[in-house]
């Protein structure tokens, strides 16, 4: 099951995400992933483990497991290289061992202090506080990223982590409009004014951390994951299925698309299995009513000033 972006290109609406997924463990949940049906991976330089995906992936390619055509392999720009648009895809694309990405994203509507291409450091100031670079604006970042569609070395271009107000401005500076705004979403943080913004004209919505962030966002940001919450786990009884499961489905229902992440092969499959089933209009309305509007994902725990504020 895939949704055609606005350039014509299909993206699979479930992908398998890789951020805090071990090095050690990534080549067999890739190679396990495909072997379940994955066929859309969602990475990024900030996750330090390009190479490793790259190695796995070509192992997949060589042994006939897979064609690169069949996949769909997204990564993203970190907020230091901003003014290093070409050569941080360039190291991505060579890590990746690819010749072209599916889907590139501005990872934060942030240009930071540049540490070099490849770092990914978010480089704090004396105060403590992220040092944000004042020179690069995003439309200047976004006529780079179209760029790279012109050379060819990426099909996709995108925004990730943009609000209402940011994603307006893209639209009206850009010669290439985004294909896709990547964002936090989930049952306890719906958004849905961003979501059918984003939708209404014509971009595809991406969800990270679709399932609240669970065990990965509770230990680096100390918040609560819906998973837990009684409404889901009632309707996780009625179907028969796991939470996760109840709420990759709604995320689906939504016309969002998913990429999970995990690192255990039994969760891998189970986050696969959600199209035996439909939630109701009743239950997609019940899942509206308990709305937190609650963000998981807090990098400004990390970077000393809250950029959602």
């Amino acid at each position: 099951m895939a949704i055609t972006l606005n350039n014509g290109f299909k993206m699979p609406i479930i992908g398998l995400g890789v951020w805090r997924m071990e090095k050690k463990d990534v080549r067999d949940l890739i190679i396990n992933a495909i072997n379940i049906g994955y066929r859309h991976f969602d990475c990024a330089a900030d996750y330090h483990n390009e190479a490793e995906v790259g190695e796995a992936l070509a192992e997949a390619f060589q042994s006939g497991l897979v064609k690169r055509e069949d996949l769909f392999i997204t990564t993203k720009l970190w907020n230091s290289d901003h003014g290093h648009v070409l050569e941080a895809c360039k190291d991505s694309l060579k890590k990746l061992r690819l010749d072209y990405l599916d889907l590139y994203l501005i990872h934060f509507p942030v240009a930071t202090r540049h540490t070099g291409v490849g770092t990914t450091d978010s480089a704090l100031g004396e105060d403590g506080v992220l040092d944000i670079d004042t020179t690069i604006s995003l439309e200047t970042t976004w006529h780079a990223m179209e760029e790279l569609v012109s050379m060819g070395l990426v099909r996709s271009i995108g925004i990730s982590n943009y609000d209402i107000f940011l994603t307006r401005d893209c639209l009206a500076y850009s010669k290439i409009k985004p294909a896709v705004n990547q964002i936090e979403t989930h049952p306890y943080f719906q958004r849905d004014s961003l979501v059918r913004f984003i939708q209404k004209h014509s971009i595809c919505v991406t969800a990270h951390t679709p399932l609240g962030g669970s065990v990965a966002n509770t230990e680096w940001f100390g918040s609560v994951s819906c998973l837990d919450d009684p409404v889901l786990k009632g309707l996780a009884e009625k179907y028969k299925k796991t939470v996760a499961q109840i709420v990759l489905r709604w995320g689906i229902q939504r016309e969002t698309v998913i990429i999970p992440k995990t690192s255990k092969l039994e969760r891998l499959k189970e986050n696969f299995e959600i199209f035996n089933f439909e939630l109701t209009k009743e239950d997609m309305e019940l899942i509206r009513t308990i709305d937190r509007k609650y963000r998981t994902n807090q990098p400004a725990k990390l970077w000393g000033v809250d950029l959602f504020a």
